[in-house]
Formats: structure tokens, sequence, C-alpha cells
């Protein structure tokens, strides 16, 4: 009976529950089977809470990985953004270097050629006063001769200075001439001023006023018609 007794309260739970009712400790048993059913259900939440923070944390995991990409990628756009910097610095201190040296090379040059045209300008009025000369001499009969006097007072240059002009003496005329490459308006008033100053040191006045040039400019040719001044750019 003892055997066969203990067997069912084993196996048969509607047998134990009759027993444990009899001795009243059933709804005992059954809170502590509800007990259990919540227990094992909580268990399962939990299972699944830590499954989800694994999930979490290989999530965030990953994340960190990425930034540390990111920080990996910016530090080096940060190093390029340094070398490309440093290249442009280097770059416009070549291009600011370049353009002294041009700025130095123009100036060389624009003396050079200055100091070209100025000597070229002197020499071919010398050859062109020295042609002329010569064909007024030898065709014309006309004696040509390089007057100078000293400017005491200053009436060509408004300071004391020498003061060269080329004659021409034909049948007892006298020319004043005036060779230039290029003549301006105040070419005109210094040739005229020139004249003046003959005429008050040599005490005669002269009968032409000639001005032979390659070139002049259209207010030097209205100055010169209004004095009196032939000009002559065709010879």
């Amino acid at each position: 009976m003892k055997e066969e007794f203990l067997r069912l309260l084993e196996k048969d739970m509607e047998f134990r529950y009759a027993v444990a009712g009899r001795l009243g400790i059933l709804e005992v048993l059954r809170k502590l089977d509800t007990i259990a059913e919540e227990q094992t259900k909580i268990w399962m939440e939990i299972g699944k809470l830590r499954e989800e923070q694994t999930k979490i944390w290989k999530e965030i995991e990953k994340l960190r990985e990425e930034q540390t990409k990111i920080w990996k990628e910016i530090e080096k756009l940060r190093e390029e953004q340094a070398r490309f910097r440093e290249e442009q610095t280097r770059i416009w201190r070549e291009i600011e270097r370049l353009r002294r040296d041009m700025v130095e090379g123009f100036s060389l040059v624009n003396r050079h050629i200055s100091a070209l045209g100025a000597r070229w300008g002197l020499m071919s009025e010398e050859a062109f006063r020295e042609g002329l000369k010569g064909i007024l001499e030898k065709e014309f009969g006309v004696r040509v001769e390089r007057w100078s006097c000293y400017d005491d007072l200053g009436l060509v240059y408004g300071y004391p200075s020498m003061i060269d002009i080329d004659i021409a003496v034909k049948d007892n005329k006298i020319l004043l001439i005036e060779i230039a490459s290029h003549i301006k308006t105040s070419d005109i008033y210094e040739f005229k001023r020139k004249a003046e100053l003959y005429k008050k040191k040599a005490n005669r006045k002269p009968d032409r006023l000639l001005m032979v040039t390659p070139y002049i400019e259209e207010k030097a040719l209205e100055a010169a018609k209004k004095h009196k001044i032939e000009i002559y750019t065709k010879i």
C-alpha cells in the first residue's frame, strides 16, 4: 500500500492534488506551479533580452569600427589638406619669385630698349643732318653750319645752357633748321625760343624757320603753322 501510494503521488497529478487537498496544501502547490511557470517565462524573456543585448553590442561594436575608420579617413584628409596647403604656399612663393623676376626682366629690357631708342634717335638725327647738309651744299650751293651760343639768361630751357642750331646760308638769307626723329608740340616752342635767341645774340632775324622730321604730331603741326615754322616730313 505504501509503495502504491507513493507511486501514485509521484505519477498521478490528480491523485497528488487530491491528497494535497486532503492535507490542506492544494492551493499552495497550485501557486507554486503558477510561480514556476511565471519564472520559466521570465527566464525565457531574460534569454531573449540577452540575445537582443548581444545583438545590440555587436551593432555597437560595428559602429565603433565604422567610427574608427571614419576618424582614420578624417585624419588622412587632414594630412592631405596640410600637404596641399604647404604645396599651395610653395607654389605661391614660386609665382611671387617668378613675378619679381619678370618685373625685373621687363624693367631691364625696357631700360635697354629706352637706351637703344635714345641712341638710335641721336644717331639717326645726326646721320640725317649730315646727309641733308651734304645735299644742300653740293646740289643747291647752300652753306650749312652749326651755330652755338651760351644762353646765359636761360631763354630756351629756363636755365643757362649751351644752345646749338643748324644754319643754312644762301644769297645772304639765313635759314634756321631743326632736325629731329620725332617732333612734339613742346619741340615747336623750343625751336621758336632758339630762333629768338639767335635774333638776340646774332642781332639778325632769321629769314625762314625749318624743321625736318619723319614724324610730327598733329598738335605740333598746328603750332608750327601758327608760328610760321615750315615743316618738312618728306625729303
